[in-house]
């Protein structure tokens, strides 16, 4: 499996790494104009973050839940095969989910010891430090998706006691195929219980990645077009 394979006649670098970066710099030449192209944009994206926000928020009431019911099969001495390892998913989509909302209020580690010098340093070096982690995001984002796909490739599964009805390995598959394979897909599919294939809880790792570079970048454009970060930690005292 080729890593920068073509996509739409160009290497999937230049998709990823160049056009961002020549958006940042028209961002640089026109402020002006970039401010009124991407306004709209901005808004749709704050959406975006926010309902990644609240799936972060759901799979954690998730979380709350499973531990509620492994504590009441506990004391009536019933059976929770896969409890932990469902826990476990729930964490991860949480984690993940969570990772482009939290960085638009702020809520990730920035070191601004420099930041605070003066208003140059504050706005090249928080540039500066913003590129270099849009670009590292985006690498992760890229191989993130790529672990999902070979995953699916070798119908890796779980090692542990947790199992799905087989229609909703069914159900997800549909949104990564073509409409005239959905045919195939449920025609394949049978009624019994089978061990979850590890793609499925990869999902959200894969999604919350590429939000996250997403943010990263938005966030970098809307940097060089005000001349001043909007990413605002809250005060904690």
């Amino acid at each position: 499996m080729r890593d920068w394979q073509p996509f739409l006649g160009l290497p999937l670098w230049v998709w990823l790494f160049v056009f961002p970066t020549l958006l940042v710099a028209f961002c640089f030449v026109q402020r002006d104009t970039a401010g009124r192209l991407l306004h709209p944009v901005w808004r749709l994206l704050d959406r975006v973050y926010l309902g990644a926000g609240v799936i972060a928020a759901f799979f954690m009431l998730v979380i709350l839940v499973l531990i509620i019911a492994q504590m009441i099969a506990r004391w009536s001495s019933v059976s929770f095969p896969g409890s932990t390892e469902y826990a476990g998913y729930a964490m991860a989509a949480t984690s993940f989910f969570a990772l482009a909302y939290a960085l638009t209020r702020g809520a990730h580690i920035r070191v601004s010891i420099f930041l605070n010098m003066n208003r140059f340093t504050l706005f090249w070096l928080d540039a500066f430090a913003m590129l270099i982690a849009s670009i590292t995001a985006t690498y992760f984002a890229r191989y993130a998706i790529k672990t999902n796909i070979l995953s699916e490739m070798l119908n890796d599964r779980t090692q542990g006691q947790d199992y799905i009805p087989e229609w909703v390995v069914s159900f997800i598959s549909m949104f990564g195929n073509w409409p005239s394979k959905w045919g195939d897909i449920w025609a394949n599919t049978g009624s019994e219980w089978v061990y979850t294939p590890i793609w499925i809880p990869q999902l959200p790792m894969s999604i919350g990645t590429v939000l996250l570079a997403i943010a990263l970048w938005d966030n970098l454009t809307r940097l060089i077009i005000n001349q001043k970060t909007s990413i605002v930690g809250e005060g904690v005292e």
